[in-house]
């Protein structure tokens, strides 16, 4: 008998995350994802009228395939996937993986290269089409959490189908207070970072991008951060888990970046000119995920926390920023993780994760849950 939670899952997003409609196609691309939950997503696409295609990967395959890539093939990989994205109205990604650092010895010049020239099928996926990528909860993503299957598993489908209407209710304060907003300071453990964000405008994540979701971002005006950012969260990235990274900004741009792995971190970074460049600023509040579990698309929702991003610059609330990479790390705030301060225009808008002001304090774990 199929998960129940299955069904529910896959009703959220297409009925609410793509909002399908009939007459739409849509691209389904699953990682190690269970053939149960891809014939219940089928079936809730047939449902409301649109059209799937489907694609299955494996990571290990996937593997294999980056590490013999050379830029011909790149390129033909690139233009084949940008013909296909431009026959969709909207694109699901599911990723799973038996083993998350499966990536961890494909040389570094391979997947510069590959995020490279395929950087413009990704650009016109998130910026043409109705979009949303999730993970799935795998032993992998389980033991990187300090969680038992079953645990990880019950946490995960609650996590990824609550009330997202009622969050982004809950959101849009915050989003009008960032979208007016000029200096933002953070201060923390080993942080003391100041940039602008006005101009650039605020939006809310409610679970219609990512799932699970739970975040405002902006960004820094490209020249704008000067200061010091301690990262207290692990970050897996290409394959390698980062611990302890250290980033100093001068009008900008990382002029030094420290890690448990130094030399893999600013190798990341010298992908190109925008890698040092930052491309989000976002604050997070899911009321479910409270530790890091090494994995971004949940690590960047932790209630209590804000990521700041090396890298490509959306084109809602961006700077313009231009890079391959594009890299949530995350700062938890909340008490037992060191506390930190928010600070908008002067005002302490955050401290030790908890939201201050009358307006903001919905977004607060016992508000949300």
């Amino acid at each position: 008998m199929t998960d129940p939670r299955y069904k529910k899952l896959a009703a959220l997003l297409v009925n609410y995350s793509t909002a399908l409609k009939k007459g739409d196609r849509i691209l389904i691309e699953l990682v190690d994802v269970p053939d149960a939950f891809a014939v219940e997503l089928i079936r809730a696409v047939r449902a409301a009228g649109a059209t799937p295609f489907v694609e299955t990967r494996h990571t290990r395959v996937g593997r294999e395939q980056l590490l013999g890539m050379d830029e011909k093939q790149a390129a033909d990989i690139r233009d084949m996937e940008m013909f296909r994205m431009k026959k969709m109205q909207a694109y699901i990604a599911i990723r799973g993986a038996d083993n998350m650092n499966e990536n961890s010895d494909v040389p570094a010049d391979r997947m510069r290269l590959y995020s490279k020239i395929l950087r413009p099928v990704q650009d016109y996926r998130v910026n043409q089409t109705r979009w949303c990528v999730l993970r799935w909860p795998t032993p992998s993503m389980a033991q990187a959490a300090g969680m038992s299957t079953e645990a990880f598993e019950n946490l995960y489908f609650d996590v990824c189908t609550m009330d997202y209407a009622k969050m982004g209710r809950a959101m849009k304060p915050l989003e009008m207070l960032m979208a007016r907003t000029d200096r933002v300071r953070l201060v923390g453990p080993g942080t003391d970072l100041s940039f602008s964000i006005k101009g650039i405008g605020a939006k809310k994540c409610q679970g219609d991008r990512n799932i699970p979701d739970g975040e405002v971002f902006s960004c820094p005006t490209k020249t704008s951060a000067n200061g010091v950012i301690q990262f207290n969260t692990p970050t897996l990235y290409s394959g390698t888990k980062f611990e302890n990274v250290r980033l100093v900004l001068k009008d900008g741009k990382i002029i030094e970046a420290t890690a448990n792995h130094t030399k893999r971190l600013n190798e990341i970074l010298d992908t190109d000119a925008g890698a040092r460049y930052i491309g989000e600023f976002s604050l997070g509040f899911n009321p479910h995920i409270l530790s890091p579990m090494c994995d971004i698309l949940f690590d960047e929702k932790i209630a209590g926390s804000l990521h700041f991003t090396p890298g490509q610059a959306y084109e809602d609330c961006g700077n313009g920023n231009k890079s391959a990479i594009h890299w949530d790390m995350v700062l938890i705030q909340r008490k037992e993780w060191g506390g930190g301060e928010v600070w908008f225009d002067g005002k302490l808008i955050r401290k030790d994760g908890v939201f201050l002001t009358q307006a903001l304090k919905p977004l607060n774990p016992s508000q949300l849950k």
